[in-house]
């Protein structure tokens, strides 16, 4: 089966068996567990409810510490091609760019890239969103977390 086309309105992962299985599940576990708790203040009841609220905090830690290190990845990746791209008036101020401005620009292609990053810079763009917006040559990450 072919991927579809990745474009801003498409690009976010969701990964079915996290999103839609294990986390829901993650989730009615903590509220049965609390309903539970209801019935009685018991050392087992309190037990199972603290190891609900864990599991579904290594659950969100898991997804965010996955997403920091794909960021990093993301900001070394777009200082390299920003020192092969940019102009020589733009190199200086490569270290001016946010992380998050490296990851709304990470999807323009390489002749688009010099022109939307002196826009994100002279026009303080800081969030990733409209910067993703102005990308006119979508290039698609198909291998990000």
């Amino acid at each position: 089966m072919a991927e579809q086309e990745q474009n801003f309105a498409n690009h976010a992962r969701f990964v079915p068996p996290y999103h839609y299985v294990a986390f829901p599940i993650l989730l009615v576990n903590v509220l049965y567990r609390l309903y539970w708790l209801s019935g009685g203040l018991t050392f087992d009841a309190i037990l199972d409810v603290l190891v609900g609220v864990a599991l579904i905090i290594v659950a969100l830690f898991a997804r965010v510490f996955a997403l920091g290190a794909q960021d990093r990845v993301i900001r070394l990746e777009m200082r390299l091609r920003m020192r092969e791209l940019l102009p020589d008036d733009l190199q200086g101020r490569i270290n001016d760019f946010t992380p998050t401005q490296m990851v709304g620009l990470r999807f323009a292609s390489d002749a688009e890239l010099p022109a939307l990053a002196r826009k994100v810079l002279d026009e303080n763009i800081v969030k990733a969103t409209p910067i993703k917006q102005a990308v006119k040559d979508w290039q698609p990450d198909l291998h990000r977390v």
